[in-house]
């Protein structure tokens, strides 16, 4: 008896996948990385410009280093340590936090509600829109000359019309509260129309079906504002208050003119008003010491990281609790 063995049947090898052509690798490349080359110019600017500055500073911070010392002295912390308690320091650090707190908030608070005045139906609305960026566009110079003259303590306007109204002369620069309040009105005049047209621009992007949808459930004006544009303009409150902290903190050109000697750094009699930017630069150009001011300049860097983080985490808290979520 004989058996028969039968061969399998023989398998195909698949064919080998054909090579990608240089074209195809080229076309690859180019969507995988075209995107970085885009923005690194910005980088690489950034890298020069700002970064290494920030670091060559903190590099300064670390020695006795006076203007014109070819061979500075190596002194570790020692700026840091002297910062921490020089009193004319904490005293600018107050001036700055107060002048930022009354110059932000508000300005933030009315960018808001003239952005929504705005983007009602109102005639002319061009010329309402630029009318509102005119201050941003004028000379901080000359803007600063004019409030220190209205905030004049023997001939300004503000003094005349309190005593118009039977209220008593205020001293706008000798008073340290007076003063912080006058700087930030400077500033408020400046920035809120720019943040205004920012959060506009935002507003009117929003998708109108939403809106379509709260009237038919019957939601007011008042309601449609609180439930569903704030919590929808989230992403460009938080760019408004991180931008606002930032240049808020860095104030430097207001109080300097609104001193009773134009282009003091002193900040008023008693530093009053003086303000960090305002120290930094009393340190670094009067005092000749690059050291001492790239300490300060370093303090107010990290102040600011973490005034901005706050803000940061405090608005999209509020934001996502207020109503929607994006």
């Amino acid at each position: 008896m004989t058996t028969v063995v039968e061969k399998p049947p023989r398998q195909e090898v698949p064919p080998e996948p054909a090579k990608p052509s240089w074209r195809h690798r080229l076309s690859r490349w180019d969507v995988k990385f075209s995107p970085y080359l885009y923005i690194a110019p910005f980088f690489v600017v950034f890298g020069l410009t700002g970064l290494f500055p920030l670091l060559y500073t903190a590099y300064v911070s670390l020695f006795d280093w006076e203007i014109g010392d070819d061979d500075p002295k190596f002194i570790g912390l020692e700026n840091f340590a002297t910062l921490l308690g020089d009193p004319q320091f904490w005293n600018a650090v107050v001036n700055t936090v107060s002048i930022f707190l009354l110059s932000s908030v508000p300005q933030v608070i009315i960018a808001v509600l003239l952005a929504a005045l705005l983007s009602l139906r109102l005639r002319f609305p061009a010329g309402w829109r630029v009318g509102i960026l005119l201050p941003y566009s004028a000379s901080l110079v000359a803007l600063g000359i004019i409030f220190a003259n209205l905030f004049g303590p023997r001939f300004g306007l503000v003094n005349a019309l309190l005593e118009t109204l039977g209220l008593d002369r205020v001293e706008w620069q000798a008073n340290r509260f007076a003063s912080h309040l006058a700087v930030a009105t400077m500033v408020n005049w400046r920035w809120t129309g720019y943040n205004a047209l920012i959060v506009l621009a935002a507003m009117q992007a929003l998708p109108r079906d939403v809106y379509e949808a709260a009237v038919v459930d019957g939601a007011g004006a008042v309601r449609r504002f609180f439930s569903i544009t704030l919590p929808m303009l989230r992403p460009t409150l938080i760019f408004v208050v991180v931008t606002s902290t930032i240049g808020g903190l860095q104030i430097f050109t207001e109080p300097k003119l609104f001193d009773a000697m134009p282009g003091s750094n002193n900040g008023g009699s008693q530093h009053q008003f003086q303000t960090l930017t305002l120290y930094l630069y009393q340190s670094a150009f009067e005092g000749f010491d690059l050291g001492y001011a790239s300490a300060i300049a370093w303090l107010l860097f990290l102040l600011i990281v973490l005034i901005a983080l706050a803000n940061f985490l405090i608005t999209r808290r509020l934001a996502a609790t207020t109503g929607l979520k994006r």
